[in-house]
């Protein structure tokens, strides 16, 4: 029998490949836990707040444990007194949006609309649109009103200093009634009003309704001490 050569097979040789240098991608989710930092609505960081009135600091919650993403913890702080001062300035604005029957309880709209707000002012401003909120509650607290005293009939005003906390609230509640006003039968947003509002009060400025109801409380309990 004829031998059947094998093929000969030669031996394989390993050609060089070119390494690529591996591209780290970038994440694009939030890191989740104490590492990250919290802003308002993935945004707006709480860090470079300053709270510039000495006697509100304790009265204006936006630092350490009281940054959050949303302005809606939902919270129990009307179970005991001054337990609100503990809230987040930020969902105290939200909650002062839900008054009128209309809108009670719809708190949702109330977050979007300080959401909508928060955008406008730092388009407008080119700041921290948190840091002009805290600005605008600081100066638009009365810092004295007036009181009724007396019975039996005979009832005077007396001129009485407000405390710190009063003030928070009075301003949220008076910054508040004034974008409200200003939005009604309007065909600005409630967002636009409430950032025109805000804006103004940071300033000082007389447009806002919030300083001039502010100047008109103390001109009149002036007259009264």
């Amino acid at each position: 029998m004829a031998e059947v050569e094998e093929p000969v097979i030669a031996p394989e040789v390993e050609e060089p490949v070119e390494e690529t240098p591996e591209v780290e991608e970038e994440e694009d989710f939030v890191q989740v836990g104490g590492a990250a930092e919290v802003k308002l609505f993935g945004k707006w960081s709480f860090d470079d707040i300053e709270v510039r009135d000495i006697s509100l600091v304790d009265y204006i919650a936006c630092k350490g444990d009281h940054a959050t993403y949303l302005p809606h913890t939902a919270g129990r702080y009307q179970k005991k007194r001054f337990r609100k001062a503990s809230c987040p300035i930020l969902e105290r604005l939200a909650c002062c949006l839900m008054k009128k029957g209309r809108n009670s309880g719809k708190k949702l709209m109330a977050c979007r609309i300080v959401q909508h707000t928060l955008e406008i002012i730092h388009l407008l401003t080119d700041q921290n649109p948190m840091q002009v909120v805290v600005d605008a509650i600081i100066n638009s607290g009365p810092r004295e009103d007036s009181t009724r005293v007396g019975g039996a009939g005979v009832v005077r005003r007396q001129a009485v200093d407000m405390s710190p906390f009063r003030r928070v609230n009075y301003a949220l509640y008076l910054l508040a009634t004034g974008a409200r006003e200003a939005s009604f039968r309007n065909l600005k947003t409630m967002a636009e009003c409430l950032a025109e509002e805000l804006i103004n009060a940071a300033r000082g400025s007389s447009n806002s309704y919030a300083i001039k109801k502010k100047d008109e409380i103390e001109r009149v309990s002036k007259s009264n001490r």
